[in-house]
């Protein structure tokens, strides 16, 4: 992102300093007041715990976006325009098909470079529109055609669905790329927390099919290990939105039990990550995942890939779409954004 970019966009969008009107919550004494004010807003619904209910249920509850949009419009923040189009596409998969939502930048021409972003929830709850702040984000600040991907999902869609689906949809972005005004030559891949996930084996899956390796992988506090024990599953395991009940349950519903998480398609840490693209990694500090995060950083450097890792402090899981209350989740799409850009450029 070049600095005249980068100002209109601050210009646009200067995030207020937001006061909670309650203590610090007793799992995260140290959380920035404006993640605070979002996290609060997020338990005054009083859904039940996620890991208390079924799929079903779960994915009718309130989610962090819902949050963001009230303290928005508690505090008078205007949503900033659209600085892109979108569409929906289907696509084929084996057995069905799964829905993407394509965002193109309203300026420039293109052919565009792509991302394929993946949206988080633990391969069990959540959708487009959960993750919609993050992916418009990304075609806005990389001038990039993004292709958000919605997977099928668990319990009633069993591991490994979701990766399949994944995949077949990284081959269709390749391959329909003239149709969306992408560049097929310069697509990369993205996701969030499960999304993160899936956007490492679409590396790995490309890379051991011999098809076109992504430039670039983003991964925002992927899911990359099956040590529930691990330092931040002990100290973030009462976090919020995110925590341990809640990760069990969503290896219940996808994976069916938890043995199957040794695989290493969900423990990244345990694959081969040999030859894997430039590698974006991005850690939330009041996270269960922030151990396996930077554990996956580091075992991608010692496998000679080129990563860079920023972790912010303050902040829980399912900050980085929050960018309109949020400081930190701006700052973390501009640096997404230019760490993207410098693999599109080269």
């Amino acid at each position: 992102m070049d600095s005249s970019d980068h100002s209109a966009k601050e210009n646009s969008m200067s995030v207020p300093d937001l006061k909670p009107k309650g203590p610090k919550p007793d799992w995260a004494k140290d959380i920035d007041d404006n993640m605070q004010v979002v996290t609060d807003k997020l338990a005054s619904y009083g859904d039940p715990p996620i890991e208390t209910l079924s799929a079903q249920a779960a994915r009718k509850g309130h989610t962090p976006t819902d949050a963001v949009m009230d303290v928005m419009k508690e505090n008078n923040i205007a949503m900033p325009p659209s600085m892109c189009d979108t569409m929906g596409k289907d696509i084929p998969v084996e057995g069905g098909t799964i829905h993407a939502r394509i965002y193109t930048p309203k300026n420039g021409k293109g052919p565009f470079p792509m991302i394929v972003y993946y949206h988080g929830g633990g391969w069990v709850i959540a959708d487009l529109n959960t993750y919609d702040p993050s992916a418009k984000a990304l075609a806005e600040q990389t001038g990039a055609v993004v292709v958000s991907v919605h997977y099928r999902q668990g319990p009633e869609h069993k591991f490994p669905t979701a990766h399949n689906d994944a995949f077949a949809a990284y081959q269709w972005a390749l391959q329909n790329a003239a149709n969306i005004n992408g560049n097929p030559k310069m697509v990369a891949v993205a996701g969030e927390s499960a999304g993160g996930n899936l956007a490492c084996n679409m590396s790995i899956m490309a890379r051991d099919k011999g098809i076109q390796m992504p430039v670039h992988q983003l991964l925002v506090y992927p899911v990359a290990s099956n040590d529930m024990n691990s330092e931040s599953y002990h100290k973030y395991a009462a976090a919020k939105p995110l925590n341990k009940p809640m990760m069990e349950w969503f290896a219940k519903n996808y994976l069916g039990d938890m043995s199957k998480a040794a695989d290493p398609r969900i423990a990244l840490v345990n694959a081969n990550l040999k030859g894997l693209p430039p590698t974006t990694v991005i850690g939330a500090e009041i996270d269960p995942l922030q151990t396996e995060g930077k554990l996956l950083a580091d075992k991608l450097k010692d496998a000679g890939v080129d990563v860079d890792y920023k972790l912010y402090d303050g902040v829980t899981h399912e900050f980085f779409g929050m960018a309109t209350v949020v400081p930190d989740a701006k700052d973390a799409q501009a640096y997404a954004a230019s760490e993207l850009k410098k693999s599109f450029n080269k």
